[in-house]
């Protein structure tokens, strides 16, 4: 089984004169699966970005603001976590057991 691990790379946030200051608009999300079988390390990664329109009830200032917090607000606004992770795992299963075709015999079609 993968770990998968999510992180925020960037935050864009209003100026620091608008009401309420630093207010978070828009995150650079990126998920990374990662799985060591017959050690070898297989990986997969997506990443994207998620605005938001307004701030949060109650509204935290940006520097007390936690990683875990802003996750929330991407799985909250559209970025669909278990799908994510899904297709993690299913990438480095294909990385681990490539599938495999068959593909019609190349005399068949001279």
């Amino acid at each position: 089984m993968a770990t998968i691990v999510w992180q925020i790379e960037w935050m864009k946030t209003t100026p620091t004169s608008a009401n309420p200051p630093e207010c978070v608009v828009t995150v650079g999300w990126r998920v990374n699966g990662t799985q060591v079988q017959d050690g070898k390390t297989y990986s997969a990664t997506a990443y994207g970005t998620c605005g938001f329109s307004a701030p949060g009830d109650p509204f935290t200032p940006y520097a007390n603001l936690t990683e875990n917090q802003v996750l929330g607000w991407v799985w909250a606004n559209g970025v669909d976590k278990d799908a994510y992770e899904a297709s993690m795992q299913s990438q480095i299963d294909q990385q681990i057991n490539p599938p495999i075709i068959q593909p019609p015999l190349p005399w068949a079609n001279a």
